[in-house]
């Protein structure tokens, strides 16, 4: 059995070579087709991972504070009367914001620990700032402040995480040191972060603040995870559109040249059924040569895919995906490949296209072999 498998293979690759120039010209296609799919699969996953990782350690609650529909510093008094609501275990300011780099075109996220903040003077960077600007510990390295004047700090350490997205743009200093360069005064944070251990009180314990201050914002951490994957998901989608077309294209190519069949390859037929090859010979061959074009072109088309999203950063559709990140100092994503998605991609690749190679012979195969020569 395997034995037979193996000299229909063997001749089906000969019967392939034969006709080089068409199939390499098919192969070359199904590959570009199966790389686009899957480069919006693996960077949208990769993205909605690292977003996971981000959202392990957020508070259970952000309170933000408004003017006229905009983001505005927090009173910290709020702070007390926020705390006394039944439910919230903890609430603690936060300080944090961002530092456009002018020289490199980044955008920095600068943040004061809750606890463990560097000196002041001091500053630990994410690794892709310190790729970006080549700065390592022990260096000096200056950002310019609200008051035009700039403030240098001493590296103390480069910040190493699981997590690119969280880690890569990220400036941690102390709270003294972000208020100068910041101008936020000591009676204001930029949000507050709230702990309630039980999350079926999350909702009440957010009205609750609302009642207290109209004017305050909570946003949950299940609001912020759901945001992350509606955002990923746009944008993944609205690359596939863009490309369907394409794909659309070459599926109605690809069907064309798996049903048609020429004089040739009839004629071929007809030779094989002469010389004592039987029915199911036949639609064997044609199996195997379905599944070594579409099986080849899928396997291409993910490696392919995998070293563009996660060796160069996705360079293709980096612009479209990454949104706001443009300005995001170069990183590399963790390698993370939703299998499921993998298996979809692989029937809805290989399996239509090596059905629609065997019915269009399995007729051919069926009429006398001196019908078929002529």
């Amino acid at each position: 059995m395997i034995e037979r498998h193996r000299y229909i293979l063997d001749f089906t690759l000969a019967s392939l070579l034969r006709r080089k120039g068409k199939n390499s010209a098919l192969l070359v296609v199904y590959i570009l087709v199966v790389f686009v799919a899957a480069s919006v699969l693996f960077f949208t996953h990769a993205l909605q991972y690292e977003a996971s990782l981000l959202l392990e350690d957020a508070p259970d609650i952000v309170v933000q504070n408004t003017l006229t529909g905009r983001q505005h510093p927090v009173p910290v008094k709020w702070r007390r009367s926020i705390g006394e609501i039944r439910g919230v275990a903890s609430v603690a300011p936060r300080l944090w914001g961002y530092q456009y780099d002018k020289a490199f075109a980044a955008n920095y996220t600068l943040l004061v620990p809750v606890k463990d903040e560097p000196p002041s003077g001091s500053i630990d960077i994410g690794s892709a700032i310190s790729r970006t600007r080549n700065a390592y510990p022990g260096d000096i390295i200056s950002l310019p402040g609200s008051d035009g004047r700039p403030h240098a700090f001493t590296i103390r350490q480069t910040l190493s995480s699981e997590s690119q997205l969280l880690t890569g743009d990220l400036m941690v200093l102390s709270e003294k040191d972000f208020r100068e360069l910041s101008g936020i005064p000591k009676d204001q944070a930029t949000d507050l972060v709230l702990r309630v251990p039980n999350a079926r009180e999350q909702r009440t314990v957010a009205a609750k603040i609302t009642r207290l201050y109209p004017e305050a914002r909570p946003i949950l951490r299940e609001e912020m995870r759901r945001t992350y994957d509606a955002v990923y998901g746009w944008r993944s989608s609205l690359l596939l559109v863009v490309f369907s077309g394409a794909g659309l294209a070459f599926f109605i190519f690809a069907w064309d040249k798996a049903t048609g069949i020429s004089a040739e390859e009839r004629k071929e037929i007809g030779i094989l059924k002469a010389i004592g090859w039987e029915t199911s010979d036949i639609l064997l061959m044609k199996f195997w040569e379905g599944i070594v074009i579409s099986l080849c072109s899928f396997l291409a088309g993910s490696i392919l895919a995998y070293f563009h999203v996660f060796a160069s950063s996705s360079a293709l559709f980096l612009p479209v995906l990454k949104g706001w990140s443009t300005l995001y100092p170069t990183f590399r994503l963790q390698p993370s490949i939703d299998y499921w998605q993998l298996a979809v991609l692989f029937f809805l690749t290989v399996i239509p296209y090596t059905i629609a190679t065997i019915i269009p012979f399995w007729r051919a195969a069926t009429i006398d072999p001196d019908v078929a020569m002529r």
